[in-house]
């Protein structure tokens, strides 16, 4: 029996491809397996070569792998671009309709089945996608009654019949798959995993992780413009906000949407917004505006392929310089960057909390890989969470004894000013995007601007996110150090162990407070490494710059980039770094 299977389907958009992997997947998850699937497709609504490549296990994972057992191709291209990932035991199952050919170099086996006709033949070729799941049960050893929870939930609501046609369909494609595998001396179950643990587990993309985060927190407003890969986070929440009282607004633009954002927040109650690099560059001045008026925002960044319109739909984390940057002038904000969709759900609270508690912008640093992968999360604790609204004042207020203006601005020591809401009694005060006094007029004044510029930047000081660096390193001294952000863990989490297999002692830590940047955890791990490898989807080696400016160690820092839009894979990082280690 295995420990781990990985299964692919792939096809023309708009044929069924992604509700295919989702019954599959689904399917998986519900017998207590952990599984993680990433999407290729293309920025467009039909047509394209599209695939979803699932990794089934008995025991957490975080990323696809190198290599494929079964193929599910509905056409040739699916054939010739993903033959290459399976070796001499992999299989492929075609549909007949379009005459599959294996090519010549290729090592799987393949096994023409008729997925159209015997959809055809129940009734709709709509359901060849069940007749695939068939075939694929039969290689897995599967019951066909695994499917039947999934099956009547898509389809009972368009009544019983609908629901029997379909496992109807799996069950021909079983019995298909079955005869192929006695002609030819087989039997079933070439690819049977071993039980899984029966333990319920939610699946779910990142996005979706990222917008549970949200609700949890305590957010009542979304304003957002749809973009790829972020849209997910707005279609979650405009089901779920309204039954908290909530809204998502569907903006003109991201300018309006971050602006919109920022009067929310000022007005009390906890909103975000949510986007993409091309979003954010829209958003920049609405960055510096909370940053001047010092009222909190929440910002998720879903990088993606770049610049301009890049890659819209393919993976890249080329945003870093741009989030801490971005702005003209300086301002104090923070920058976190979840990995796992555990990680996504809970940062997003403590992005809230850090955001209120210091009055400043906060970005969520996701990518394409966590934002649209799907994986398996452990049920979240809520007790765990904790609203923290920071020096939020909404009881009543003493009048200033000469009835000054409320002092929001007041410079304090830890950088943090008292807050209230519009109509507060005795809060009155002055808000601009210009520098202003205590109370919030316009000021010009050489001392003040340097009390108030003071003010703002020491919050820095006084940001409390757990864990701003998760660390695997059993090494006191290491041959490398791994350092990664964001999606890349599942990668480097593979390849770690296999280097240790392999003679060299490797540590990894995955940053995941980027800024203010987390000198203090990493400092040990760089001293005990002989090398610092730092991985991440970019050209340039942004984090390696950031890593330099904050640390030094320029002699041990080696970038290991990746920018032709797909995901690092554990063997292929694997391999890069014993090269780089010669």
């Amino acid at each position: 029996m295995l420990h781990q299977l990985s299964w692919k389907v792939g096809g023309q958009q708009g044929e069924g491809i992604e509700s295919t992997g989702e019954m599959f997947s689904t399917a998986m998850n519900r017998l207590g397996y952990h599984l993680y699937g990433y999407r290729h497709f293309s920025s467009r609504i039909k047509g394209g070569h599209t695939n979803n490549k699932i990794n089934v296990r008995t025991t957490a994972v975080h990323t696809i792998p190198d290599d494929l057992n079964i193929l599910v191709a509905f056409d040739q291209e699916t054939i010739d671009v993903n033959y290459k990932e399976l070796d001499e035991t992999g299989v492929i199952l075609a549909d007949a309709k379009f005459k599959p050919v294996n090519p010549e170099d290729s090592k799987a086996t393949l096994y023409i089945v008729p997925f159209t006709e015997t959809a055809k033949e129940l009734g709709t070729t709509l359901m060849k996608n069940m007749v695939a799941i068939g075939a694929t049960a039969a290689l897995m050893n599967l019951k066909d009654e695994v499917f039947q929870s999934v099956v009547s939930e898509i389809f009972g609501r368009k009544g019983e019949e609908v629901v029997a046609k379909n496992m109807e369909a799996i069950a021909q494609g079983h019995q298909i798959m079955h005869d192929l595998l006695v002609g030819a001396g087989l039997e079933e179950g070439q690819f049977e995993l071993a039980p899984g643990d029966g333990k319920h587990r939610m699946f779910m993309i990142g996005n979706e992780a990222l917008a549970m985060g949200a609700l949890a927190a305590g957010v009542r407003l979304m304003a957002a413009y749809p973009i790829t890969p972020a849209t997910e986070i707005m279609e979650y929440l405009t089901k779920k906000l309204p039954k908290f009282g909530g809204a998502v607004i569907q903006t003109e633009d991201e300018i309006a949407a971050a602006t919109m954002a920022i009067g929310a927040n000022y007005g009390g109650i906890r909103a975000f917004t949510a986007s993409a690099g091309p979003g954010l560059s829209l958003m920049v001045e609405a960055l510096g505006l909370a940053g001047m008026t010092e009222t909190p925002l929440v910002v998720v960044d879903t990088q993606r392929g770049g610049p301009s319109t890049g890659l819209p739909t393919k993976q890249e984390q080329s945003d870093l310089m741009a989030m801490l940057y971005g702005t003209h002038g300086e301002i104090p904000k923070v920058v976190i960057a979840p990995s796992t969709g555990e990680e996504a759900f809970y940062d997003m609270i403590q992005a809230f909390n850090i955001a209120e508690e210091l009055q400043l912008p906060v970005i969520v640093l996701s990518d394409l890989q966590l934002s649209l992968g799907k994986q398996t999360v452990e049920p979240f604790d809520f007790n765990k969470i904790e609203i923290k609204r920071g020096k939020l004042n909404l009881g009543e207020l003493p009048e200033a004894e000469d009835k000054a203006y409320f002092k929001r601005y007041e410079v304090t020591e830890d950088g943090v000013s008292p807050r209230v809401v519009p109509g507060q009694k005795h809060g009155i005060h002055h808000v601009t995007g210009v520098e202003h006094s205590e109370i919030g007029t316009p000021s010009e004044s050489a001392s003040n601007r340097q009390a108030q510029m003071d003010k703002r930047m020491r919050k820095l000081e006084h940001v409390h996110f757990d864990t701003p660096v998760f660390t695997d390193a059993p090494h006191d001294e290491a041959d490398v150090l791994i350092i990664g952000f964001g999606s890349t863990k599942g990668a480097i989490e593979e390849a770690r162990p296999l280097l240790d297999e392999a003679g060299m002692k490797a540590n990894h830590a995955h940053v995941r407070l980027i800024h203010p940047f987390p000198t203090e955890e990493l400092q040990p791990l760089v001293d005990g490494a002989k090398k610092v490898i730092v991985v991440e989807n970019n050209a340039t080696g942004q984090l390696a710059s950031i890593l330099k400016m904050n640390m030094g160690a320029h002699h041990k820092v080696v970038n290991l980039v990746k920018y032709d839009g797909t995901p690092f894979l554990p063997l292929e990082l694997l391999n890069r770094v014993k090269e780089l280690l010669k």
